[in-house]
């Protein structure tokens, strides 16, 4: 592909963002998209075979570049001298990129046309929510293989880090809307006061404290 064909195509996917963002999968048309675009129809059909493929595109545009940037920072995390300090650090990257305003705004297109396209919500949950409990699942094993952590369950233990974590500000964004945002020092606090009940159950001087209620 040439470099303007190149440039013609993110553009074409910077504007059908846009537009579907503020019409949803119904309310744009490829005449729209082309239009705004400043391209033609026929263009548009070039890059992208129909509007659905265009559409699955855009939605699920963000995930994976911020999964996958994320997935590392985990890996890291698993092998990290300072476990609490990398813990901290892997929170706060984690509910930023979560917390982003673009990736907030696909997350509530892709439930909103959930019901249009079961397959994408699908796609979406595999290879954002889904991967990111699999590799914290992973990490956390291997913190508890060397000791760092207290852990019987890794998978319970990581979809309790991320919901510690992400749980109530992704809550409160999908029903309240993403134009207030969170404040970098607000969304911090969170991330700290998570790791902060994470490690009072899991880490390593949880080993002499009582699991369960005295019976």
């Amino acid at each position: 592909m040439s470099e303007r064909s190149t440039r013609k195509r993110a553009t074409i996917l910077e504007v059908a963002t846009e537009l579907f963002l503020a019409h949803e999968y119904a309310g744009t048309s490829m005449d729209d998209i082309a239009a705004a675009a400043s391209v033609s129809k026929q263009t548009v059909y070039k890059h992208f075979s129909d509007k659905r493929t265009l559409f699955r595109e855009v939605a699920l545009g963000s995930v994976e570049q911020v999964g996958s940037a994320f997935q590392a920072e985990v890996a890291a995390a698993a092998d990290a001298a300072d476990v609490p300090a990398a813990l901290l650090n892997l929170a706060r990257n984690y509910i930023n990129a979560v917390m982003n305003p673009m990736v907030l705004r696909r997350r509530q297109l892709v439930l909103r046309e959930a019901g249009r396209f079961p397959d994408l919500a699908r796609k979406y949950h595999e290879i954002g929510p889904r991967r990111t409990i699999d590799v914290l699942s992973t990490a956390l094993a291997r913190l508890a293989e060397r000791r760092e952590l207290v852990i019987d369950d890794p998978r319970v233990a990581a979809t309790q880090f991320a919901f510690l974590v992400i749980g109530e500000p992704l809550d409160t964004a999908m029903f309240r809307g993403v134009s207030r945002r969170r404040t970098r020092r607000e969304l911090q606090a969170l991330a700290d006061s998570a790791v902060e009940v994470f490690l009072a159950a899991y880490g390593s001087n949880a080993r002499s404290q009582p699991r369960g209620p005295a019976g």
